[in-house]
């Protein structure tokens, strides 16, 4: 079949007549038609540069709000880089950083300080970046079709829809705007694509060394990126070998032909690789570091293979069918594609297949989707569906794809009704009106992301928390506090550091951030303190419990440093308080309680329960009295454990409380653990140890004489172990009275 486009009729009626007449009558319509063609190019230039200026760069630091896990670590490594500290791959933080993200938020940083602009601005241009790359890969690799014929208007067509479908996409404006290293994948793969297309031609004559070269440098550049980046070496090799079958038509001298091309792309990426290659070379074990964490085959041998077939059934579902549970990738759980999106993508895989051998173009698409979705199916996280930032490196695919079926679904209706009574033979004008549909279809979309991003979630407190907006504005409000002489910030958090908070706040004090519910708590805040020396003041932040849960640390600071300290007042913000404790007294032991209370329970599991302490604040309680809590209904349990030889079980405990007619009211889990976080089959036999755990009695219990007891069970069985001697797994560690919480 061959193709032929609207208003490309000039094409045959330049070689009507040889005389200089039809000469120059041919040029008027070659001319009027590259015209239109040019202009076409250009409107589509300009709404494509509106959309991304009004979806992906307007209001840039205002949503998102704070800066989320995954994307803190290459702001603090770009503190690092500006102090001097330089490295292609840096492995501490967050399972390692590739340089890319990290250098571009370095360099944005020393212009426009630690702020939020600095910080997204990069990955706000990256993925502006990426989608009119997809409209010029677009525009090259459907500018002509099998037989070299110029198609220039099913290559602006394919190209401006996938471009535009990219620019108005909801997932991919949300991962767009955050400042996710992922955001570079597409744009140096769609580069290095689209120029390896425009040096390295079918027909030989417009090969370029220095775009071929180019196009190396972008692929050296990939593995600087994300990790899914390392499979990309796989679709060169796929692509460039499919050119060579079937064999049996590849004379010696084409592959000779060939192989300098090909020398001068893997030569510039080899270079411009180097550097990392030779870094992993080095320290293989980093080259997967994050890989081990989510490789789907670590699953136990017989559930591994099942596990990956329900992985790659889920990544296919993304594209209309299920989509990414994932709030700081998503929304609403929905769809990658929506369904007319979908119906024209798998519209378009089909039609590729079917076009394999014919031409280029569909088979790289094809190749491109099926390599850039192993990473994601690879991958696994339970209970949360697709991950589309791990499926990042496919977008350029996807949309052309779109873009393809879309022109391949125009062209079959063209070639069964184009000549009927229902169009009259004037094709020219449905082309015309059907463009017009497109382009207010797209436009519809856009207006949609705008209302569902900007007034409809970014306004929401989910995405506030998503996005951890609450560290963000704890580091602008203690950036504007006056430093005092020897003061430091405690932050407590469920973990020992938050990325986000480390690149905003820039203010005189030292300001950490604590894991709050580490059962060393005590010695290792008097550790900390002991560390900067003289400390004046300490300002606990106490957050409102609805913005950050840190597992009642909150309570634990401030009933360790109300113990070591005197308390000097507090300051109310929107979503924390600032207590302040002076007069230190680092000369004692830090201990949440002065004395154990010593217990001997023995449990037939090879754990054995030695020690308990119960306090409310400051204040050690003896279980031996009913303990009564009134308005504050808050109380900390210390318990003393030790281990057998042979234990190979990981523990938990349940703290219960149950009312005067056995019925339990409340309850709180936790795995045990000691202070490096092992648990309990890694413990030292012998050794004692601490865990402290802060509990919550909430205004919802009426008050009333309970019964605080304890379970001790195993992580994997969840079956309880029992006392030797007593054989009941509950254990009776204090009486509660509840006075009323108002």
């Amino acid at each position: 079949m061959t193709e032929r486009e609207p208003g490309a009729s000039f094409e045959q009626g330049r070689s009507a007549t040889a005389s200089p007449q039809g000469t120059a009558a041919a040029a008027v319509p070659e001319r009027d038609a590259r015209q239109r063609i040019l202009m076409a190019t250009l409107g589509i230039l300009l709404a494509l540069t509106l959309a991304v200026a009004v979806l992906r760069l307007q209001r840039i630091t205002e949503f998102p709000q704070g800066i989320q896990s995954d994307e803190g670590p290459d702001g603090v490594y770009a503190l690092q880089v500006l102090e001097g500290e330089h490295a292609v791959f840096f492995p501490e933080a967050a399972s390692g950083r590739e340089w890319m993200g990290v250098y571009t938020i370095a360099l944005t940083t020393s212009f426009l300080g630690r702020t939020l602009l600095a910080f997204r601005l990069p990955t706000a241009l990256a993925g502006a970046g990426t989608v009119f790359v997809i409209f010029w890969l677009g525009r090259l690799l459907f500018g002509r079709d099998e037989s070299g014929r110029e198609t220039p208007w099913r290559g602006v067509f394919v190209g401006g829809v996938g471009a535009g479908l990219l620019a108005v996409s909801l997932g991919q404006t949300i991962i767009g705007r955050a400042s996710l290293r992922a955001n570079y994948l597409p744009l140096f793969l769609g580069l290095c694509f689209a120029l390896l297309w425009w040096g390295w031609s079918k027909t030989g004559r417009e090969r370029s060394w220095p775009r071929i070269a180019l196009a190396g440098v972008c692929a050296g550049l990939l593995p600087y990126t994300y990790i899914p980046s390392r499979f990309t070496p796989f679709l060169f090799l796929f692509f460039g070998l499919s050119f060579l079958w079937p064999l049996r038509d590849v004379t010696r001298e084409r592959l000779k032909a060939e192989l300098p091309w090909a020398a001068v792309f893997v030569g510039a990426a080899g270079l411009v690789a180097a550097p990392i290659l030779i870094y992993f070379a080095l320290h293989p074990e980093h080259f997967f570091i994050r890989s081990r964490e989510v490789w789907v085959l670590n699953e136990s041998q017989g559930t591994a293979l099942g596990a990956f077939l329900y992985n790659v059934w889920e990544h296919l579902l993304a594209f209309g069918f299920q989509g990414d549970l994932r709030e700081r990738y998503n929304f609403a759980g929905r769809p990658m594609l929506n369904p007319w999106e979908a119906f024209f993508f798998w519209f378009g895989v089909g039609m590729a297949l079917w076009r394999w051998q014919r031409q280029p173009a569909y088979r790289l698409l094809l190749l491109w989707l099926a390599v850039l979705l192993v990473p994601a199916m690879l991958a696994r996280d339970v209970g949360l569906g697709p991950n589309t930032l791990r499926m990042i490196g496919t977008v350029p695919a996807v949309y052309l794809l779109i873009g393809a079926g879309m022109w391949e679904t125009y062209r079959l209706l063209r070639d069964r009704w184009g000549r009927t009574r229902i169009f009259g033979g004037d094709w020219t004008r449905v082309s015309i009106a059907l463009g017009v549909v497109v382009c207010v279809v797209v436009l519809l979309q856009g207006a949609n992301t705008y209302r569902t991003y900007f007034q409809e979630w970014a306004v929401t407190s989910g995405f506030y928390l998503a996005y951890h907006g609450e560290w963000a504005d704890a580091a602008h409000v203690l950036n504007a506090q006056p430093a005092a002489e020897n003061m430091i910030y405690l932050l407590p958090y469920r973990f020992d550091e938050h990325y986000g908070f480390e690149y905003l706040y820039r203010g005189d004090a030292p300001a950490r951030v604590v894991r709050a519910v580490r059962p060393d708590l005590a010695r290792k805040v008097q550790s900390l303190l002991a560390e900067i020396g003289e400390v004046s003041a300490v300002k606990v932040l106490d957050w409102n419990e609805e913005f950050v849960w840190a597992g009642q640390g909150d309570e634990n600071l401030v009933a360790l440093l109300g113990r070591f300290g005197r308390y000097a007042g507090s300051e109310k913000f929107t979503n924390f308080r600032l207590h302040t404790y002076t007069d230190l007294e680092l000369d004692r032991s830090w201990t949440f309680y002065e004395t154990l209370e010593p217990l001997t329970v023995h449990y037939d599991g090879g754990i054995d329960l030695v020690g308990l302490a119960l306090g409310r604040g400051a204040e050690q309680i003896s279980s031996q009295q009913p303990l009564r809590l009134g308005k504050d209904r808050s109380l900390w349990v210390a318990l003393q454990w030790q281990t057998a030889p042979g234990l190979d079980t990981d523990y938990a405990v349940s703290l219960r409380l149950y009312d005067s007619e056995g019925a339990k009211s409340y309850q709180d889990d936790h795995v045990l653990g000691n202070s490096a976080f092992a648990r309990t089959r890694r413990w030292a036999v012998g050794e004692p140890v601490d865990t402290l755990f802060h509990l919550e009695f909430g205004a919802d219990l009426r008050p009333g004489d309970y019964e605080l007891r304890l379970i001790v069970y195993g992580t994997e069985t969840n079956v309880p172990t029992v006392e030797i001697g007593v054989w009941e797994p509950e254990l009776l560690l204090a009486h509660v009275r509840l006075d009323e919480a108002r």
